[in-house]
């Protein structure tokens, strides 16, 4: 689902990151399609960030910069929205024709977004039949009219032309889970600033949510407990992660609090999904972004929910030609929400 939507063939996916940008083009039909051209650039720090651009002209020219280096000629994208902007939930309506569930939804529509709707963008799908009888599940999306008009005006100026817009959680489920899968799967991406928390099954997600626990969250954990600057701290946690037996334990110390706070919300984001559908296990859990670049985190997640731990591949809905595979496969964490939206179905 997205915000709008124009139907093109010829596009790529843009993820505009905290700190940086990357972009994604895919070619071919069908669900696998192949990869045409990729690549990221890290935004110049007098830009701000992707969430906040203070220089606009400085964010154009490295998005062209991007745009040229990658060799991507599409001059139509699809561009994400951060899970900390967009407001998601889940809610069940009568079974109803699609006209009138679409007056249904914009009528009622400021019962269940948290915005007013005249100041929002909001957008809806059908995911299927409720547990409850004679009920189905619509996914309902909103984000405030000021920032996408904004990240809009940002894209346009560097010369493209924007087909949609997706939520971050859409994009990672799209690219990170596989294509054909029917179980329930639980991923999570820990980013910068936040963790996106999908459970999907059937190819839809029916449970999303953003955390607000980061990369950012755990180095300054072990910034304060160490009594180190920020850059040790993550040279640290990226190095040591929740080795026990590494630096004597004093990383894993410094940041189990942070992380054991983490996993509560997986859990109750577990409990929540069993008690709504029916007891109904997961088959995995899958992790991409620094939640599998932090050393054991995935053996932690495993040992605490006795569930299969995955590390993520962004590529694996996805044919990669074999001089590339290598490559790709080293920078998969940076680049599952691009892909996701590059392998958007117009």
């Amino acid at each position: 689902m997205a915000f709008f939507s124009g139907g093109r063939s010829d596009f790529f996916g843009l993820d505009i990151g905290t700190f940086g940008l990357r972009a994604v083009q895919l070619k071919g039909p069908g669900p696998i399609k192949t990869l045409d051209r990729y690549g990221e650039i890290t935004l110049d720090s007098t830009v701000g960030t992707g969430y906040d651009v203070v220089d606009k002209q400085g964010f154009t020219q490295a998005l062209q910069r991007l745009v040229k280096q990658t060799g991507i000629t599409a001059k139509n994208v699809a561009v994400n929205i951060p899970s900390q902007r967009v407001f998601t939930t889940i809610i069940d309506l009568p079974k109803m024709l699609p006209a009138e569930l679409d007056k249904t939804i914009h009528y009622q529509a400021g019962s269940y977004i948290p915005t007013p709707p005249d100041k929002s963008k909001v957008d809806f799908a059908v995911i299927g039949n409720s547990p409850q009888a004679g009920k189905v599940e619509v996914l309902i999306t909103s984000a405030p009219n000021d920032f996408i008009e904004s990240r809009l005006a940002l894209v346009e100026a560097a010369g493209l032309n924007v087909i949609a817009m997706e939520p971050d959680n859409m994009a990672l489920a799209r690219a990170i889970v596989a294509a054909d899968a029917t179980l329930p799967q639980l991923v999570l991406d820990v980013g910068s600033v936040s963790a996106d928390l999908i459970i999907s099954f059937g190819g839809t997600p029916h449970l999303v949510r953003a955390i607000p626990t980061g990369m950012q969250n755990i180095a300054r954990a072990a910034s304060q407990n160490l009594g180190v600057d920020a850059r040790q701290a993550q040279q640290y946690v990226l190095k040591f992660g929740l080795g026990k037996d590494k630096l004597e334990g004093r990383v894993y110390a410094a940041i189990i609090g942070v992380i054991d706070g983490l996993a509560g919300e997986i859990e109750k984001s577990i409990k929540f999904f069993a008690e709504r559908y029916g007891n109904t296990k997961l088959d995995r859990i899958i992790v991409t972004g620094g939640a599998s670049t932090l050393p054991e985190l995935p053996l932690y997640i495993a040992n605490k929910f006795g569930i299969n731990v995955e590390i993520g591949n962004a590529w694996r809905n996805v044919n990669v030609p074999p001089p590339q595979q290598n490559q790709t496969m080293v920078v998969s964490s940076h680049f599952a929400v691009a892909v996701g939206l590059a392998g958007r179905m117009e």
